[in-house]
């Protein structure tokens, strides 16, 4: 026992790039690097969900888009992004006055506009019979093929945190969210796991409701760590987690896979000491409470 407790935070993978994400970039391509990421299958996959919407819609079997096409509109999408121009409406972006001149040189206006109308990540004709198995089937497989290759591109440091995010949507769905202390209100609510160092994305999966899949008998808390955290098992990592996750239940069975946690604590949960819920301690001060296994299995006896 001694031994794996010696061994229990030594981490021995190499953190950084998989060898396949390094054979698959070129210092001459930078779309390689994207391509990692949102690969040709899925680009052919959207490309083919956004014709059969179009084609639906406008009754025309000649509408098309090109995978360059889509690769520019999602282009801009990021552009739009990263100039923290959200609320600015699409006239302001394609300005000839003010508006920054990559838009106008990737993409017309309308154009994007027409994509916008008709994106789509799933077949809507065929959505009534996945829905029944997937609830999040209008994006699952796009989704869930991001995540796969997050996977295989980088391998994390020794410490991970996991927490929630609330990405901001007009769609409506049974698994939209109100989060009050967000600057946006509703959305979909997604966990996610991220490297500490880097902030690079390593896990996630949306919030739908109720899952059939947990255990009754496990709180969604700990059921949301140990998922995201799955495939970072028992190989000495730590993972940081507030106080909605983080409980001692929690904390053992980490420990039983070689895995240490970091994180506060509601005051309130059922295995917190009374001594601990009544001590108003000074800000920054330190108090370690240990639990001594003999005396717990006394009073058990008693």
């Amino acid at each position: 026992s001694s031994g794996r407790a010696l061994t229990r935070n030594i981490m021995r993978d190499n953190p950084g790039p998989t060898l396949y994400a390094k054979r698959n970039v070129s210092v001459d391509s930078l779309v390689s690097a994207f391509r990692l990421f949102v690969d040709n299958s899925m680009l052919k996959h959207i490309q083919k969900c956004t014709e059969t919407e179009a084609r639906s819609r406008l009754q025309d079997d000649n509408w098309s888009i090109s995978l360059q096409e889509l690769d520019a509109f999602i282009a801009i999408l990021l552009a739009r992004g990263a100039y923290g121009a959200k609320t600015l409406d699409l006239a302001g972006l394609w300005s000839t006055v003010w508006g920054p001149a990559f838009f106008r040189d990737t993409m017309s206006r309308n154009k994007f506009r027409e994509i916008m109308r008709f994106i789509r990540f799933d077949i809507r004709s065929s959505r009534s019979e996945r829905v029944k198995n997937d609830k999040f089937c209008l994006a699952s497989e796009i989704w869930n093929k991001f995540i796969s290759n997050c996977k295989a591109c980088y391998i994390p440091g020794e410490s991970i945190t996991v927490d929630e995010q609330l990405f901001p949507t007009k769609a409506r769905c049974r698994f939209t969210q109100y989060m009050a202390n967000k600057p946006d209100k509703f959305g979909i609510k997604f966990w996610l796991a991220a490297d500490t160092k880097t902030k690079y994305l390593l896990n996630g999966f949306p919030y739908l409701g109720k899952d059939e899949t947990r255990p009754v008998d496990q709180p969604l808390s700990e059921y949301v760590v140990m998922k995201l955290m799955e495939p970072f098992l028992n190989k000495g990592r730590n993972v940081t987690t507030d106080n909605f996750f983080t409980s001692i239940e929690l904390a053992k069975k980490l420990a039983k896979k070689n895995t240490t946690i970091v994180g506060t604590i509601n005051r309130a949960r059922k295995e917190i000491p009374i001594s601990a819920k009544e001590n108003k301690m000074n800000l920054y001060s330190t108090t370690i409470m240990k639990l001594d296994q003999s005396i717990k299995e006394n009073q058990i006896k008693m």
